[in-house]
């Protein structure tokens, strides 16, 4: 497939003015882990209902993105996430005005739904206006964005909470979002395929039957479920309460703890997106990155469940910072098929991270109640929680490799 490019200077004021949207969605995505002590106080929540909050996001998220997939391709990423974020900004002052439980959870879920398109939107629009060998590049470096909004969401709003308080905090996001609208407006180039001539092509209908049928996008489905929305659970949601109730730091320090964490992501994804290109060009596809790098992300995660109140901030960072291949996953499944169904194939597996993500979150919620209603402390329910993240996570990769002992064409 024969790219064309933006030119470098509106490459990357598109670059930014998308990255400013996502660092939003990012933003919001996280900021229930800040806030759960208290969201918890205020509406006396539940371990589940807390859960069931933060995965409201998720669950708003992952309903549109199939829809989403057949919007991008036909309207291009400026119509719709300019249009979608307004729902986003219903959603968020919503959320600041909600008097209960209901409020606060359809609010988030709204959230979840306007800010659904600010991840894959770019990533369709990179697919055409990028040169190939820079979308790995632009991928993680979206990635470093999103490491920027979750550090924003952890020591500055902890330190904005006296003086202002959540409802404020979220008042201000709400015009921040308006703000971006504004740029996505201005400076997002119009949606015009026809200067790509695959795409004028009749017979390359990308159907989503074709892109569910891949043998690459089977191959990623239960570690975008279980994999991905378990990592995406623990960082936006149950590394605080892990770092409170079972390691004993006060809110503060697990602020603090989260806001490090995500300081580490950030460079981290930068040094990544920088070298990635190098990597691949030395011979490291996505399935060998991925077979080789996440036994140490399994290996931290055992040795987290082991040492159980012994491990705080330092070692939640380490297992964060050793998921950092699963970030190949995204950009190699939209590699696999043409421009015509990258929106398709990136919002499919866009939605299985966030449905995975709302599973997980939701999953090791009801778990650690479970667990403490049949007499345990505390500190084990969380640790059976964490096993089951786990488990599920090692099943899953071995059905990556089964499915994948056998060479076979891609761009992975």
């Amino acid at each position: 497939m024969e790219n064309y490019t933006l030119p470098k200077k509106q490459a990357i004021i598109v670059f930014f003015v998308f990255a400013f949207g996502y660092f939003l969605s990012c933003l919001l995505r996280a900021i229930t882990a800040t806030l759960s002590p208290v969201l918890t106080s205020e509406f006396n929540l539940l371990a589940a209902d807390l859960g069931l909050l933060a995965g409201g996001y998720f669950l708003g998220f992952a309903c549109m993105q199939i829809p989403l997939g057949y919007l991008l391709d036909k309207y291009g990423p400026k119509k719709i996430v300019s249009s979608f974020l307004f729902i986003a900004l219903v959603g968020t002052g919503s959320f600041a005005l909600a008097e209960s439980f209901s409020g606060l959870l359809v609010s988030r879920i709204l959230i979840g739904v306007g800010v659904s398109a600010c991840l894959m939107a770019p990533l369709t629009g990179y697919r055409i206006w990028y040169a190939e060998n820079q979308q790995q590049r632009a991928n993680s470096w979206m990635l470093m964005i999103a490491s920027l909004g979750f550090l924003s969401s952890t020591l500055p709003v902890q330190l904005l909470l006296p003086s202002f308080g959540w409802r404020w905090i979220f008042g201000g996001i709400a015009i921040l979002i308006l703000i971006s609208i504004f740029f996505m407006l201005v400076f997002i180039p119009k949606w015009n395929l026809t200067k790509n001539k695959e795409l004028e092509e009749p017979s390359n209908t990308g159907t989503l039957s074709e892109v569910w049928k891949n043998r690459f996008f089977i191959s990623v489905i239960p570690m975008g479920l279980f994999n991905y929305g378990g990592l995406m659970a623990i960082q936006t949601l149950w590394a605080g309460p892990w770092m409170t109730r079972v390691a004993g730091y006060t809110p503060l320090q697990s602020a603090t703890g989260l806001f490090w964490i995500n300081v580490t992501m950030l460079v981290s994804f930068f040094l990544w997106g920088y070298f990635l290109p190098k990597i691949s060009g030395i011979g490291f596809t996505a399935k060998k990155i991925l077979k080789l790098g996440l036994p140490i992300s399994f290996s931290v995660m055992f040795v987290i469940i082991l040492l159980g109140p012994k491990a705080g901030a330092y070692y939640i960072t380490l297992f964060i910072l050793s998921s950092i291949f699963l970030s190949v996953t995204q950009p190699a499944v939209g590699l696999s098929f043409s421009g015509y169904s990258a929106g398709k194939a990136l919002t499919s597996f866009n939605l299985l991270i966030f449905a995975g993500t709302f599973i997980m979150q939701w999953l090791m919620g009801l778990v650690i109640d479970i667990v403490k209603g049949m007499g345990h402390t505390e500190i084990f329910a969380f640790k059976s929680a964490f096993s089951v993240f786990l488990i599920l996570s090692i099943i899953s990769y071995i059905f990556f490799l089964i499915l994948n002992r056998k060479k076979y064409e891609n761009k992975t």
